[in-house]
């Protein structure tokens, strides 16, 4: 593994399927010219609607979006993470899956990660989301794409960084990156988003790369923004803010092994 610099886009998506692909191509184009090999799309970056719209489109979604993203690792020469999009349910209509996809430079799919934590919440701003009405609860494993080259890159999506156990099953298996794209709340993300990203990296001295999802994207949907990248002590390294664009860091094997030898928490474990 070599230094590489990675980077964390932000979007403002909407349920207009073409023109997010247009907008994510931009900014990965931007990430790519600032010198970014490894890149995460935020969740829901393709299509950010109603549930019951994502729901119906899901089939086209699903086509379009994996096809863009092999396109775009091709065509830049990156890792490209799409950090979630509907992949229908083989033999359930009424369900999809909240699909996160790695492919590598040469367009091949490297790793699939199914969303296993889904977001049922009445937020106290007045909003309720159920996900597991339209959403299935993911079947595989929790994914890592090992690679001599970036390290070995753990996937996960939004809501699942509220279950420090995914992460330590991640880095207990060697994960050094932490993916977590979102789309998180206005409400939760203003107390919650960079805490959570945080104790997640310090906890497991991992670097986290957090894409994310900003702004108002239709009706009452507001998202927080801070696409960040965070270091293994927990340091901000990039942080997006809440407009759309990139956050772009530097991912040091050298800082990675000098966070786990001042603190060696993962070698003290007695619960496992």
């Amino acid at each position: 593994m070599k230094s590489y610099l990675a980077a964390a886009i932000q979007m403002t998506s909407k349920p207009d399927l073409d023109k997010n692909l247009i907008e994510a191509e931009e900014l990965i184009e931007l990430a790519v010219r600032q010198g970014a090999e490894l890149i995460g799309l935020p969740e829901n970056f393709a299509f950010l609607g109603k549930e019951e719209d994502k729901l119906a489109q899901a089939p086209t979604i699903a086509l379009k979006t994996e096809k863009f993203l092999k396109t775009m690792a091709q065509r830049f020469q990156i890792t490209l993470l799409g950090g979630g999009f509907p992949v229908a349910v083989e033999g359930n209509p009424a369900k999809a899956y909240n699909t996160a996809l790695l492919f590598d430079p040469n367009g091949i799919e490297v790793a699939r990660y199914q969303k296993i934590h889904l977001f049922d919440v009445d937020v106290p701003d007045g909003n309720t989301y159920r996900e597991s009405s339209t959403v299935m609860a993911g079947q595989n494993s929790p994914a890592i794409y090992f690679s001599d080259r970036l390290g070995n890159l753990g996937l996960s999506i939004c809501y699942d960084v509220r279950f420090p156990e995914l992460y330590r099953y991640l880095s207990s298996k060697g994960a050094d990156v932490l993916f977590i794209p979102a789309a998180f709340t206005a409400y939760t993300g203003k107390d919650h988003w960079q805490v959570l990203l945080q104790a997640r990296a310090i906890e497991n001295t991992c670097y986290i790369i957090a894409p994310a999802q900003t702004g108002n994207h239709y009706a009452r949907r507001y998202t927080h923004g801070h696409a960040m990248i965070v270091d293994p002590w927990g340091l901000i390294l990039a942080d997006a803010g809440d407009k759309p664009g990139v956050a772009v860091a530097e991912i040091n094997p050298e800082r990675l092994h000098q966070v786990r030898q001042q603190m060696p928490s993962l070698q003290h474990r007695v619960l496992v």
